[in-house]
């Protein structure tokens, strides 16, 4: 493989030589430095608080992980590895970003309708084959890809976990159909008779794997976690909202 066709995080790594794969691209963490420092200045001038600065800064470190740890090269040689690498910025990243935007910031329900249906479709495009292989092949494509699942699972987690008072109920709707798209499109992985992505045709035999079952463990992937963790957040949400129905029929008549 020449140079001009190596993918962004390099060839794909042999489980001995994976531990040395780390990706210190100088321009990554140029501007990863960069944006840590612009939403610094930023969040003092809008007087964000310490601890949502916190939860920004790690989220934003959590991202740099999944972009310079042996997880970006093991993505090359395993589809299950990328998606593993999603769901580390969709699920962990994302929230915590999500988490560093000022309380009063909120997003109303038309807002968490198009960011659910944003995720959904960044979340089926980039992983259909097409989409997918030509990551690969661009580092262009590989970096519109992350940049638009991070930023459209940012935009989702908004309003999930600061819903505006009047959207709670919207906001477990948003959780729950975006569960079901995750589960969808994880199943249909899963149980595909053949596999899909030409990348990983020649790169998964040397970790023990076919294409298919590799196939098959990114399709758990997606399926397990990126289902389970929307639906954690129905049940807590709505258990929460219950008991606040309950102590509000509770609660005596002059302080209603």
């Amino acid at each position: 493989m020449s140079p001009e066709a190596l993918p962004y995080c390099g060839p794909p790594p042999l489980p001995a030589d994976l531990a040395r794969h780390w990706n210190f691209d100088p321009a990554l963490i140029v501007l990863w430095l960069a944006a840590a420092a612009l939403y610094e200045l930023a969040a003092r001038r809008a007087s964000v608080s310490p601890t949502e600065r916190k939860f920004y800064h790690a989220g934003a470190a959590l991202a740099l992980a999944a972009w310079v740890s042996p997880l970006c090269a093991l993505g090359v040689s395993l589809f299950g590895a990328r998606v593993g690498q999603h769901m580390l910025l969709a699920l962990f990243a994302a929230p915590l970003l999500a988490l560093g935007w000022p309380a009063g910031a909120r997003a109303d329900a038309r807002g968490g309708l198009t960011a659910c249906a944003a995720f959904a479709a960044a979340t089926w495009f980039w992983h259909a084959p097409t989409p997918y292989d030509a990551t690969f092949a661009s580092d262009a494509v590989y970096w519109t890809m992350h940049l638009t699942l991070l930023g459209a699972a940012v935009a989702l987690w908004r309003p999930l976990l600061r819903p505006d008072p009047a959207s709670r109920l919207r906001a477990l709707g948003f959780a729950a159909l975006t569960s079901v798209q995750m589960g969808l499109l994880g199943a249909l992985l899963t149980f595909a008779p053949a596999p899909l992505y030409e990348s990983h045709l020649p790169t998964t035999a040397a970790w023990g794997l076919t294409p298919l079952e590799d196939q098959q463990l990114g399709g758990l992937v997606l399926w397990v976690p990126g289902c389970g963790a929307f639906l954690l957040y129905v049940a807590l949400s709505l258990a929460a909202w219950l008991r606040e129905q309950e102590r509000a029929a509770g609660a005596p008549v002059g302080n209603l």
